[in-house]
């Protein structure tokens, strides 16, 4: 039996639809992620779990037990919120053993319990420093430990790593991953980072204006895209739209305007005459004067444009038709400080023919 169960909850507010007809099952101990851009109705599900929030129908139900009219303090269920709420004046061990003061726990079981918690996330011989002495990744672990010193079923996350900058966030989905496996209790994170949620989910359910569009584990996600919204959403990806032209086992031919005919193997057909769109990555399409023999799709056309990231050079290739095709190529080539192509160059773009993901209008 599924930890939480979500069960086809709906919330509105006036005239707008922020959560619709949402079902989901989480167990015990995953890491599970609400992805989606702003106004989708993650936070809006987070917080009618926590129970700050009513849905207008359906059931919210944890471990086997209907949410309906329990209070939040009641639930079993802690949250942890971007800015962590710690309070400033209050040593590490204080903050931690706040919710047991305020549930007036007897005063002899509270310090053993604190040291537990800080067992749990790794900061023992921290309790008597104040947050502003803490690093980043300290602190979070705080707020983490003031959750879990109740010992709940269920830990939220609210974009706790939304504010910090790209260096301290990376170390900090680490922390987390590492913590989440220490303690095994199930986490229910939600961002709209889509690298954040690809890097530390179990599964991931994608959302969009209420829905939820696809619900996968990160690979199957990022290669598989159920739709053009979760394909376009999720990382860079080329949507190439055409029309069916042919169809053989699994094998189909689509014509895209200003590009030609692509060969497509492995993925959902379409009859004849149907619309559709070819989902393709950029890191598995190859450019050079030159392609290998296993590249079925390949285009004559000239360099773009380009974007240089450090790792990885991003280029955009425009094809004899006129259609224009993202290429990712890392930088990997020792002590090469320049790129493989300038603006103007005429090169060739392909790729293999189940490379890309075939979705159907």
């Amino acid at each position: 039996m599924a930890l939480l169960e979500i069960r086809n909850v709906t919330r509105r507010f006036g005239d707008f639809l922020a959560v619709d007809d949402v079902s989901l099952s989480i167990g015990t101990g995953e890491f599970f992620t609400l992805l989606g851009p702003s106004g989708c109705g993650k936070t809006t599900l987070l917080r009618m779990i926590a129970g700050f929030d009513a849905p207008d129908g359906g059931e919210i139900v944890l471990d086997g037990q209907s949410m309906t009219d329990v209070p939040p303090e009641a639930r079993n269920i802690h949250t942890v919120f971007q800015s962590y709420a710690l309070f400033p004046h209050m040593t590490v061990a204080d903050n931690i053993a706040f919710p047991l003061r305020m549930a007036k726990c007897p005063a002899a079981d509270i310090t053993p319990r604190v040291k537990e918690a800080l067992d749990d996330v790794s900061l023992a011989g921290m309790e008597k420093r104040f947050p502003h002495e803490l690093s980043g990744g300290q602190r979070q672990r705080v707020a983490v430990a003031r959750a879990l010193i109740s010992r709940p079923k269920l830990l939220l996350l609210d974009e706790p790593l939304a504010a910090l900058d790209a260096k301290l966030k990376e170390r900090m989905q680490l922390e987390l991953i590492t913590l989440q496996k220490e303690v095994g209790i199930t986490f229910v994170y939600v961002t709209h980072d889509q690298e954040e949620a690809l890097a530390l989910s179990h599964r991931i359910a994608v959302m969009n204006k209420g829905r939820v569009e696809q619900l996968d584990d990160p690979p199957t996600i990022y290669s598989f895209p159920k739709n053009r919204f979760v394909a376009d959403f999720i990382g860079e990806c080329n949507l190439l739209d055409g029309t069916v032209a042919s169809q053989a086992g699994d094998a189909m031919t689509l014509d895209v305007p200003g590009l030609g005919s692509v060969r497509i193997v492995g993925s959902p057909g379409g009859s004849p005459g149907a619309a559709g769109t070819l989902a393709l990555r950029p890191e598995k399409v190859s450019i050079g004067r030159e392609l290998p023999a296993d590249c079925a799709n390949r285009f004559h056309g000239r360099v773009f444009d380009y974007l240089y990231t450090g790792d990885v050079t991003l280029y955009i290739v425009e094809v004899e038709g006129g259609q224009r095709v993202e290429v990712m190529l890392p930088n990997s080539a020792v002590g090469r400080s320049s790129k493989f192509f300038e603006p103007g160059d005429g090169v060739q773009v392909g790729w293999r023919d189940d490379a890309g993901h075939f979705l159907p209008d």
